[in-house]
């Protein structure tokens, strides 16, 4: 493990690194090595850890007091500020909630989010504190707690929406340029909606869709709304705005995603335990306070389940 200092350096050439990619498509690339490790034994679960009556991480750590947390620099989900300070949604929730089980310190690794899934199954770190979205390839090589948010599309377009735009089939319909992220799941709604592929033309980030936007390469550009709002913060772009954050579907169905934190398999008690604070708070009303300032609204507050999730 790298010394404290080194590891401070290294966070701040992650959070240089901007705002990356939160997509479906990613989930199979993130699980890396993991993933193959469950082809090649025939197994359709991922258990590295070797536990067994539910684990007994949760013990260890409360014996440790000290939670190593997996994040990518990706705001308003996880980063580091200016003075070195681990902030974002996902670290606010999870330390509320590792406090509740009696762990009081936390320390942040710092990774790509391609490699999160890796960095877990070899030890670098105790959980995924990143926001990450929970799908059927991930959830074979990660134990998820349920989503603490529910992911909502939008989109970036010219000042005042002169195009009108507000649904994938808008785009469609009108025979528009569309812009999106390499690997974003928003190309496949698009598609689903009638969006031909080799039209869509994709960019590195929401900060490139918006000099698109501007120098009028493209009339529209898609992606999850809370990379958006975090990307218009910076104010540069004032020319652009986002419309608003909407649940997409394809053929009349709602693709609902969200997004929570990954445990290794097989240390159910520590999910679990974490999970019964997840609702408390989510109940009482303490997880919207606690992320509303990192702009999660009570649209992006869900019931749905890593279960269902699953599933996808």
């Amino acid at each position: 493990m790298a010394p404290p200092q080194e590891n401070t350096k290294m966070i701040k050439r992650k959070l240089a690194g901007g705002i990356r990619r939160r997509t479906l498509l990613a989930g199979v690339a993130a699980l890396g090595a993991a993933g193959a490790m469950g082809a090649g034994t025939g197994c359709s679960r991922v258990n590295v850890s070797g536990a067994t009556g539910g684990g007994h991480q949760l013990e260890d750590l409360q014996k440790k007091g000290t939670v190593r947390m997996g994040i990518a620099s990706e705001p308003p989900y996880a980063s580091i500020n200016d003075k070195g300070e681990l902030t974002g949604e996902a670290p606010a929730v999870a330390k509320t909630i590792f406090r509740r089980l009696g762990i009081k310190n936390f320390e942040p690794v710092p990774v790509e989010f391609g490699a999160l899934v890796p960095g877990l199954h070899s030890f670098q770190y105790d959980v995924i504190v990143a926001g990450m979205f929970i799908n059927k390839a991930r959830c074979a090589a990660v134990l998820f707690s349920d989503p603490d948010y529910e992911s909502k599309d939008a989109f970036l377009v010219p000042k005042g929406n002169p195009q009108n735009i507000h649904t994938y089939a808008d785009i469609a319909r009108k025979h528009l340029r569309m812009g999106s992220g390499i690997g974003y799941a928003e190309i496949d709604y698009a598609v689903g909606n009638g969006v031909k592929k080799s039209t869509i033309q994709t960019y590195g980030d929401q900060i490139a869709g918006m000099e698109a936007l501007e120098a009028g390469r493209i009339d529209v550009f898609a992606g999850t709304a809370l990379t958006m709002i975090e990307a218009l913060k910076t104010g540069a772009h004032p020319k652009v705005e986002m419309t608003a954050p909407f649940t997409p579907e394809v053929d009349g169905k709602p693709q609902r995603d969200g997004g929570g934190y990954g445990f290794r398999i097989g240390e159910t008690k520590l999910r679990d335990a974490f999970n019964r604070e997840l609702h408390k708070m989510k109940k009482s009303g303490e997880l919207l306070r606690i992320a509303r300032p990192y702009g999660f609204t009570k649209e992006f507050q869900t019931d749905l389940t890593a279960k269902e999730l699953c599933k996808k």
